[in-house]
Order: structure tokens, then C-alpha cells, then sequence
């Protein structure tokens, strides 16, 4: 093989390998301008599809504000439709008043002209009526002249001599016919100024009803009380329907109070006031709902504390209500003082009197825890406790001597048996004692005092001693200087100088004692 083939051969072996390179890169051109044009391809019908969902999302969004722009615009109506309404009525209203006043003007209108010409007459009369005075005092200045003459006393000492006899006599007579009309009165009107009395007092507000009548719930924060109050005062007005208690909302910071005599109400009322505000939902059917729940739990409540009461006291075959009734009174105060307490305390002193005079020392425990039990609903019957309390224990079929001290454990009956006297005497002790009826041992010390010293500061009086725990007062006076009249008017006015002075729980009997003792010696 010579050169010239040798260079032939490379030669066509170069032109063969550019046109292989020249081939090959027209190929790979080829294969990427056919991927780049797929890739456009999918680019294109992704960004197609993206606009399209694009264009879904914004007519929803527009649909949807529409909606909102709707109800919106719904409740905007009615809202303006219930003020619109409001307001009419409100005009109705005042037309109403203004037409009312303008009757009542013409009315003013009339009266006056009526009273004008009234006073028009009356004039004319007072004319002919000072003529005529004039005459009358001439003549009765001239028959004064006359008989200071006959008489030698001038008129001022005629005039004071009448009055010292006449102010003698009528305090005489009026003593005799105050003494003879109470006496004819006193047996009729003694039995019942006692139950009038005793319901008055039982019933009445005193010095501390704040405290027996009122609880405060207090709130997180001051937003909760619009919650509390509810929509145009709706929660409230639920609530008080509910339970019966007095909703109050005032300026006092986070808290709410309710008021109401019955503390049982009171209690349910507050224990569901305080669940409302813990969950957070207020409103008409939840209170509902939360009320009914807690009348249950405190029902039980009650029940569990009568049941519980009567075993301490290891008393039995007390009947179911009795029981339950028992426990009510946990929730009964009288001057501050809790009745269960108190008729405790009255049970147990009833039975150790009874264990020193050697009695039924169960039956007397009996009888002091139930000789209240008339309060647990006295706010529901008419009449005095005692008799609603004997009621109730006839009623459940109790042994007579526990229902006559139950009865007569204030001693308004005359044919008194030991049962009630036993029974009264450890009642005085519990709410006599001091502190028992949020009064300070100072304060009752000073009350005694104040009411000898009323009493001693009369002519006449040469003793006095408070007794009862101040619930009655006996006077001796001396019998040389006051006769029975003169005795009788002395109660009287220390009765209303103690009324008019000292402040007291109840009320304070004032007794006079007038006596003369005749004393001789046989030698």
C-alpha cells in the first residue's frame, strides 16, 4: 500500500467521521426541539387549567359573599322592622299620654274657674262674718268686764285655775277608765294580741334581714354581668321565673345579688347562678335546664341533712316528712339565728332538763328538735309557727304530749302541761343566751341596763330588775305614793319611753308591782 491510499483512507476515514459527528447533531437537534415542544405543550395546557380553576374559585368566592350580603341584609331588615315597630308603639304611647294630659288640663281648667267663683263667695261671706265678729267680740268683752268684776279674778288666773282642776280630773278619769276598759277587755283580747303579735314578729323585717335575705355571687369580671342580664334582660327575667329569687345587677363591681325570704330558693338560686356562669352558657332553656338539676340536688341535700340530724340525735320513727322538713330548716334563720341549730341546742337542753326531774329524757329530745318545725313553711300556711308546727305533727301521727309542747312551747294556751313548760324553758335559754341572736354580750348587758334605768328614772319607783333576757321588765313602786291608777299609767309610759328609747328583738312586757306588807308581832 503506498502513500496516496494511505492518505486516501484517512481522508475518507475523517470525511466519514465529520459526517457521523454532523449526522449525530442533527439528530439530538431534532430530539430536543420535539421535547421542547411537548414541554410548551403540557406548559400550555397546565396554565389553560390553572385559569380555569382559577376562574371557578372567584365566581364560589362571589356566590358565597352575595349569600353573606343576603343575610346580612335579611336580618338588617328585621332588625329595622322590631325597632320600626318599637318606635310606633312608642308614638301610640305618647299620643296616648298627650291626649290624658290634655284632659287632665281642662280639667285643671275647669276646677279653677269653679274654685275662683268658690272664692269669689267666700269672700262675700267672710265680709258678713267679720261684721258679725266684730259684734260678738263686743259683747262678749263687755260680759268679761262684768264678770271680773263679780268673780275678783282676772282672766289669765280664772283661766289657769280652770286648767290645774281640769288636767287633775282628767288624769284621774282617764286612769279609772283606762284601768276599767282594760280589765273588761283583757281576758278576750290577751289570746289574740299573742297570735297577732307573735305572726307580726315572726314575719316581720328587722335591723339584720339584709344579712337573712341576701347572697352575692360573685362574677370573673364585669363582662359577665351583660351575659348574666342576657338579651333585652331575658336571662334574668328566666332565672327569677325559675327559682322565685330577685335577680339584682347594680354598680357593685363583679358581683350579682339575689334577695328573697326563702332561703331555699336563695340557695338553689345562687348554687345554679354559679354553674352558669362556671360553663359559660346563659341562656333561657340552659338556666332552665341547670335550675331544675339543682332543685334536685339541694331536695336531696335537705333530705340527707334531716336524716343525718335525727340519727345524731338518736331519735327514730320520726316520719319521712318530718324528716325532710327538719332538714329545710337548715336553711331558716330568726334573728340571725339558724333554726336547725337552735332546735337542736332546744333538744338536747330539753333533754338534760328533763334527766334532772327524772322524765322521759327521748320524748323531751322528741319535742325540742320539733318544736320549730311550724317555721319550714310558715312563709307557705297561714298562722302562727307553734300551731302550723302542732298541725304538722298530728299530721304524722306523733304522740299527743310532743304535739302539746310543740303547740305551746310560747305558752298562749292556759291549760299549760309540764311537756310545754320544759320545752319553753329550753327555747328561752337557747335564744336568750348571749350571742345566740347576733347581739355582743356588751350590747345585751347595756339593753338591761337601759331598761332599769328607764324604769327608775319615774317618782315613785324604787326597784326594777330586767328579766328574760330582757323580754320583761318588773317595777316595784312604793304604795304610799302611787295608788293602782297612778300604777297603771306608769307602765304605760315606761312601755313608751323603752319604745321611743331602746332597740330590742320582739317585744318587752313592762309589769308594775305595787304591794303593802302589814307586819306585827304577838308578845
Amino acid at each position: 500500500m503506498n502513500i496516496t491510499t494511505v492518505l486516501i483512507i484517512v481522508f475518507v476515514f475523517i470525511v466519514a467521521a465529520i459526517l457521523g459527528v454532523a449526522v449525530g447533531w442533527m439528530v439530538r437537534k431534532k430530539t430536543s426541539e420535539d421535547k421542547i415542544a411537548s414541554a410548551e405543550q403540557i406548559a400550555k395546557k397546565l396554565l389553560a387549567d390553572a385559569e380555569k380553576q382559577v376562574e371557578s374559585k372567584k365566581k364560589e368566592a362571589i356566590i358565597e359573599a352575595k349569600e353573606e350580603l343576603y343575610k346580612a341584609k335579611q336580618q338588617f331588615e328585621s332588625e329595622t322592622k322590631e325597632r320600626r315597630i318599637e318606635i310606633q308603639n312608642l308614638e301610640k304611647r305618647l299620643v296616648q299620654k298627650e291626649e290624658h294630659v290634655d284632659k287632665k288640663v281642662d280639667l285643671l281648667d275647669q276646677k279653677e274657674k269653679e274654685n275662683k267663683a268658690r272664692e269669689n263667695e267666700l269672700i262675700q261671706k267672710d265680709k258678713l262674718f267679720k261684721d258679725k265678729d266684730d259684734k260678738l267680740n263686743r259683747m262678749i268683752e263687755d260680759e268679761r268686764v262684768k264678770l271680773e268684776k263679780i268673780s275678783g279674778l282676772t282672766t289669765e288666773s280664772a283661766k289657769k285655775m280652770l286648767l290645774e282642776m281640769l288636767e287633775k280630773q282628767a288624769h284621774h278619769d282617764a286612769a279609772a277608765i283606762i284601768k276599767r276598759i282594760e280589765d273588761e277587755a283583757k281576758e278576750e283580747a290577751e289570746k289574740k294580741a299573742k297570735k297577732i303579735i307573735s305572726l307580726a314578729i315572726q314575719r316581720c323585717s328587722i335591723d339584720h334581714t339584709v344579712e337573712s335575705t341576701v347572697s352575692v355571687v360573685p362574677l370573673p369580671n364585669e363582662e359577665m354581668k351583660g351575659r348574666v342580664i342576657g338579651r333585652e334582660g331575658r336571662n334574668i327575667r328566666a332565672l327569677e321565673a325559675a327559682t322565685g329569687i330577685d335577680v339584682i345587677v347594680d354598680d357593685t363591681p363583679e358581683a350579682v345579688v339575689l334577695s328573697g325570704f326563702d332561703m331555699v330558693r336563695r340557695e338553689i338560686a345562687r348554687i345554679s347562678l354559679e354553674r352558669l356562669i362556671s360553663d359559660g352558657r346563659i341562656h333561657p332553656t340552659r338556666i332552665e335546664e341547670v335550675v331544675e338539676r339543682v332543685k334536685s340536688e339541694v331536695e336531696e341535700k335537705i333530705k340527707e341533712t334531716g336524716e343525718r340530724t335525727v340519727l345524731d340525735m338518736g331519735l327514730s320513727g320520726i316520719h319521712p316528712e318530718l324528716v325532710r322538713l327538719i332538714g329545710r330548716l337548715k336553711y331558716r334563720t330568726s334573728y340571725g339565728q339558724n333554726i336547725l341549730q337552735h332546735s337542736i341546742e332546744v333538744a338536747n337542753m330539753a333533754g338534760m332538763l328533763a334527766g334532772e326531774l327524772g322524765l322521759d329524757t327521748v320524748m323531751f329530745k322528741r319535742a325540742g328538735l320539733l318544736h320549730d318545725i311550724g317555721k319550714a313553711v310558715d312563709h307557705e300556711i297561714e298562722g302562727t309557727h307553734p300551731q302550723i308546727g302542732a298541725d304538722l305533727v298530728k299530721k304524722y301521727k306523733e304522740s299527743p304530749r310532743v304535739i302539746s309542747a310543740v303547740g305551746d312551747h310560747h305558752g298562749d294556751d292556759q291549760l299549760r302541761t309540764i311537756d310545754a313548760i320544759i320545752v319553753q324553758a329550753a327555747d328561752s335559754i337557747s335564744g336568750a343566751r348571749p350571742g345566740a341572736r347576733r347581739e355582743s354580750l356588751e350590747t345585751y348587758i347595756k339593753r338591761l341596763e337601759k331598761l332599769e334605768n328607764i324604769a327608775e328614772s319615774f317618782t315613785g319607783v324604787k326597784k326594777s330588775f330586767a328579766i328574760q333576757a330582757g323580754r320583761e321588765i318588773r317595777i316595784m313602786v312604793e304604795h304610799t305614793e302611787i295608788n293602782d291608777s297612778q300604777a297603771l299609767q306608769i307602765a304605760k309610759d315606761i312601755a313608751k319611753r323603752i319604745e321611743e328609747e331602746v332597740e330590742y328583738p320582739g317585744q318587752v312586757k313592762v309589769t308594775v308591782i305595787r304591794e303593802m306588807r302589814a307586819s306585827e308581832y304577838a308578845k
